[in-house]
């Protein structure tokens, strides 16, 4: 960023509702989606400790309900690889063993958590994705990626590991490459080679990697008789094929309905849980969505606390049938737009088409072998914890690489809560380390003057993410008068990552904003968004 950014607002054009005019491209869009969402959906669900069939309930909700009660047009809710790790680690440790009670206990967890999040918007809490610094959250993801790999990639070849804890399962992986089933680890590794391939042949983008992973591995699980339990030999070994190696569905979609058991919902792993889902599920959804919105070509701006209820709405009724924890994904929300969705009704004809597909063809489904879907989320896993997001981290300064390392390995060796508890602190004692004083993490010290109609802000303490959400009323003030704003950072001690972040993506937004001052500050990285200190 040049020591002075200024951004003109353009006129925001009218973003009606689907119409007779683009129904036929929210349809497509909405099929193309399917395609994505179906393998990902049974997959994360399997990976999550519950059934598979619950990752269906869950896109189903998110797209033929939760689709009327948001504000977020082109965003697609369902499942999401981020909650793995706290459905999974809720199942094993409310279950004690028992994987259905553990199921039951944690559907229990999810209508709290829900209750937790329509509380939220109520109060009006949908800026609290402003309130997260960006390294820690990117660091908890991270870490999330790898414990994905580290879990699935056992999956991916047929066996089953001895460990529980992601590194120990890691160090395992030698031993599981020893003992691989052929037949399952070849379903697998096609299916990875096509996820990382496909997408660098031209006009194969098109059509969803995951879908074309299935035309794969749905034949050769055929071929193998993987459904059937029976021997067979290769290279003079003999190898098993036995139960569980293709998804399981009940016959019919009451079937599957599966009623929360709340006999220990108020222990304290359960609210530990409740916790858990709540905020980084809200998080990660509101994240989401502002991505989106940056996506979207009409430049819709979402209603946080709208978009918020709505998830909550939806976790509340995944929760009391048997579904996951439900988000506004950006994956699937990303796809639907780069496939022409015009409305919200795309995201509701990928639940329509998911519905009619349970309904009517769950016979098909269950010719899915499991290492093909393990094989989509080792994908997803790495795309999460790829090497270029430490790369990335290190471009912020050598500060935000630290925080982010910390948040990683706290959230991979403990757990995810303490992860994000231990990046907030180490980003705290960064910010007192730069200059900051803990009065001025909480107070917004800034004096206003009025200058030929603009709005000049003189920040005199530091902007961090601690006191940015009443940075950040001021400048929603200003933009609801039509009032341009000039932020004077000249004397300013901090202006951190998270403070230069939202600045510049209010400014790419169209904010009239104008940034001074930063010439009298030095960048702590290379990045435009790194953090500024007084020199």
């Amino acid at each position: 960023m040049s020591d002075t950014t200024v951004l003109r607002s353009p006129t925001d054009p009218a973003t009606p509702d689907s119409s007779a005019s683009t129904w036929r491209a929210d349809l497509t869009a909405g099929a193309l989606v399917f395609l994505l969402a179906l393998p990902l959906s049974l997959g994360i669900a399997m990976a999550s400790g519950f059934p598979p069939v619950a990752g269906l309930l869950t896109a189903i909700v998110g797209g033929v309900v939760v689709t009327w009660l948001g504000s977020a047009r082109l965003t697609i809710k369902g499942p999401a690889a981020g909650l793995i790790v706290i459905a999974l680690g809720a199942v094993h440790e409310l279950g004690q063993g028992d994987a259905m009670l553990g199921y039951r206990r944690v559907l229990a967890v999810g209508v709290l958590a829900a209750l937790v999040q329509i509380v939220f918007a109520f109060a009006r809490a949908g800026s609290l994705g402003d309130l997260f610094p960006p390294t820690v959250v990117h660091g908890m993801l991270a870490a999330i990626g790898v414990i994905i790999v580290s879990k699935q990639l056992h999956t991916m070849m047929g066996v089953t590991p001895h460990s529980d804890s992601p590194l120990a399962l890691l160090a395992e992986v030698p031993e599981s490459a020893n003992t691989l089933d052929p037949e399952v680890a070849l379903i697998g590794g096609i299916g990875l080679l096509l996820l990382f391939v496909w997408p660098l042949i031209p006009r194969a983008r098109k059509l969803p990697a995951p879908l074309i992973v299935l035309a794969f591995a749905v034949p050769l699980g055929l071929a193998f008789a993987l459904g059937t339990p029976h021997d067979y030999f290769f290279a003079g070994h003999s190898y098993h094929i036995g139960e569980g190696l293709l998804v399981a569905l009940p016959d019919s979609i009451l079937d599957a309905v599966t009623f929360p058991q709340f006999d220990v919902v108020f222990s304290a792993a359960s609210l530990k849980y409740v916790a858990m889902f709540a905020l980084v599920g809200s998080i990660e959804s509101l994240l989401s969505v502002k991505a989106v919105d940056q996506l979207d070509p009409t430049h819709h701006e979402s209603d946080l606390n709208r978009d918020l209820f709505a998830v909550g709405m939806g976790n509340l009724i995944c929760g009391l049938i048997g579904g996951l924890p439900l988000i506004s994904e950006i994956v699937r929300s990303s796809a639907n737009i780069d496939a022409g969705a015009k409305s919200r009704h795309a995201n509701f004809f990928h639940g329509l088409i998911l519905l009619v597909c349970v309904v009517a063809m769950p016979f098909a489904l269950a010719t899915i072998p499991l290492a093909a879907l393990a094989a989509m989320l080792v994908y997803t896993g790495w795309r999460l914890a790829a090497p270029r997001h430490f790369t990335e981290a290190a471009h912020l300064g050598r500060g935000q690489l630290f925080v982010f390392v910390l948040t990683f390995g706290v959230t991979l060796g403990v757990d995810l809560l303490a992860g994000v508890a231990v990046g907030i602190l180490s980003e705290i004692g960064l910010h007192l380390a730069n200059g900051a004083s803990f009065r001025g993490l909480l107070r917004l010290d800034i004096e206003e003057e009025i200058d030929d109609e603009t709005l000049v802000l003189h920040a005199r303490g530091p902007l961090v993410f601690t006191n940015f959400l009443r940075l950040k009323r001021r400048l929603d003030a200003a933009a609801a008068n039509h009032q341009a704003v000039r932020l004077d950072l000249s004397v300013s001690p901090l202006v951190d990552h998270t403070v230069m972040g939202k600045l510049r993506y209010l400014i790419g937004e169209g904010r009239r904003i104008e940034l001074v001052g930063l010439e009298a500050m030095d960048a702590l990285g290379a990045d435009p968004s790194s953090p500024r200190r007084h020199k």
